[in-house]
């Protein structure tokens, strides 16, 4: 059930901090981009879609480890339903090809759905960022598998 589903499941961490796109300090592309799968993981954790919504393109294609596919505005609604009592990133990795960045990592996550049902979750997911002329990286594809 990917982040957005269980919301997002990614999509970690603290309170509402509202991190920048700003490349981190003695940083990279790869850094920018974990900074990015974090705020999203964030956003999931305390159910507020306004913390990631402009870091993903309005043609946003999100496969969940269903098999269901949701756009953007499906995936924020997704995102503010779903109660996480947990969750967390593991093994997240980034590599860059130009203006395209592709990251995978695992996920695991423990909540309620946005339908109430409790869910637990072990999956592995692929997000896929591509420079904007603007030069800000946009989500324009993600997807998750379940692991056995």
């Amino acid at each position: 059930m990917k982040k957005w589903t269980l919301c997002l499941l990614g999509f970690l961490s603290l309170s509402s901090v509202a991190w920048s796109q700003a490349q981190p300090a003695g940083g990279g592309t790869e850094k920018a981009i974990v900074v990015l799968e974090n705020q999203w993981l964030q956003a999931a954790k305390t159910q507020n879609a306004d913390l990631i919504a402009a870091n993903y393109d309005d043609r946003l294609v999100d496969t969940d480890s269903s098999g269901k596919v949701f756009s953007k505005a499906q995936g924020m609604a997704e995102l503010k339903a779903t109660k996480l009592a947990s969750a967390e990133y593991e093994n997240v990795q980034v590599t860059v090809f130009g203006d395209t960045a592709i990251a995978a990592g695992g996920y695991k996550a423990k909540g309620t759905d946005s339908k109430g049902k409790p869910f637990e979750v072990h999956e592995r997911w692929t997000d896929t960022w591509v420079k904007m002329p603007s030069g800000k990286w946009l989500c324009v594809a993600s997807h998750s598998s379940p692991i056995a």
